[in-house]
């Protein structure tokens, strides 16, 4: 690891992928850096993020850490924390003397090992980028979720969504939140929708499968869809967490317990969004429990694709700017299919607005936007590049 110094920003990341999060602190991490900043991440494992945060000019570094998931809420899982951190906590404690960071910034409350270091260090301080709005949870579990971010002297909400649930659950933490909304990169070019829908609809849900994201929705709107006389085609981008691949035999079972083996492409994950979203028509985010924020649904915006999206608070806030999306209730699968319908009965119009708003959502998340909220956030310089080189 490079010598110590104030300029250098701290980051821990709960893994190595490359979904919404972990997108995020990629953002985060090639703003920061480029500000001027010596940046280092810990991950717990190997991934994509990996080669990417390495290209964006971060340091990495692995260091296993426990992560809280709704399955430690438990007496065996509370234990088996415990036992976590106790092993990762000579390691982590090494790494947060050796950087001496001027911020350490935790990239979702999942992680309440390195929030508690980074109290114990002086002079380090300590934000938490918060991705959680857990609505679902008991207040209880939600309090316990929640209770190591005393520990953080900032927390940046990535939605006012995220903040209303946190100021709702724990009030005294409202006062140290600000909200930094998302940086959704666009395509490197637009590409216009189709002006005519000839052949199937091609529709495409793109995130991870799992039964919260609503994939089960999507392809029974499907079934309902072929019922109805319309020729359509789902793919379906993106992976099961790891230990969750009956979920994914599930999914394959009802697809082709359907008859719709033909009309349903499973993908796999895909680093880059953008050459799927370019061959669709309409994007689909059929999530069953809230989003802090809807970055699939932003990304449909960006790629001019009308959406049918779940009518659910941090998906509404984050296409508040898009310019052909239908809100649908969540776990409907009828709604989310006439809402298909919708779309296409409409084209042309629904098609010239999403390219007229492409560029207004462009705007609205820059990556700049975001990397100049996330700075003030942590009060950090805007550009140290001097104060850097002097060091």
């Amino acid at each position: 690891m490079t010598p110590a110094g104030p300029r250098r920003v701290l980051f821990a990341n709960p893994g190595a992928d490359l979904f919404g999060s972990d997108r995020m602190l990629l953002e985060a991490a090639r703003g920061i850096a480029a500000s001027g900043y010596r940046v280092v991440v810990a991950v717990p494992e190997t991934g994509p993020l990996v080669d990417e945060l390495e290209a964006a000019g971060a340091e990495v570094v692995h260091q296993p850490t426990p992560i809280l998931r709704k399955g430690s809420m438990s007496v065996r899982g509370v234990a088996g924390l415990a036992v976590q951190a106790f092993r990762a906590l000579p390691a982590a404690t090494r790494i947060l003397w050796r950087a001496r960071p001027a911020v350490l910034v935790v990239n979702t409350v999942t992680q309440p090992l390195w929030l508690v270091l980074g109290r114990l260090v002086p002079g380090v301080r300590v934000a938490c980028h918060l991705h959680e709005a857990e609505q679902a949870l008991s207040g209880w579990l939600l309090r316990v979720l929640y209770l190591p971010l005393f520990c953080a002297h900032r927390i940046i909400a990535n939605s006012h969504h995220t903040l209303d649930v946190l100021a709702a659950s724990v009030p005294r933490l409202a006062a140290r939140t600000v909200v930094v909304h998302n940086a959704v990169p666009g395509p490197p070019a637009v590409v216009p929708p189709r002006p005519a829908l000839t052949g199937p609809v091609q529709l495409v849900y793109v995130g991870r499968i799992s039964e919260r994201k609503g994939v089960l929705v999507a392809i029974e709107a499907l079934g309902r869809l072929r019922e109805e006389g319309l020729e359509a085609h789902l793919r379906i981008v993106g992976s099961v967490f790891a230990g969750n691949a009956s979920f994914l035999d599930e999914t394959e079972a009802m697809v082709a317990r359907l008859g719709l083996t033909e009309r349903v492409t499973f993908v796999g994950f895909q680093r880059e969004v953008w050459p799927e979203l370019e061959r669709a028509d309409i994007v689909l985010m059929p999530s069953l429990l809230d989003e802090s924020f809807g970055n699939v649904a932003v990304e449909a915006a960006l790629a001019a694709r009308p959406a049918v999206v779940s009518d659910l608070a941090g998906i509404r806030e984050a296409t508040q700017a898009s310019g052909s999306v239908r809100r649908v209730r969540p776990g409907d699968s009828d709604a989310l299919a006439d809402a298909v319908r919708e779309l296409v009965d409409d084209w042309p119009a629904q098609a010239s607005g999403a390219l007229s708003a492409a560029p207004i959502v462009a705007e609205r998340f820059s990556h700049d936007r975001y990397v100049a909220g996330l700075l003030d956030a942590l009060a950090l310089p805007a550009n140290a590049v001097g104060a850097v080189r002097q060091g």
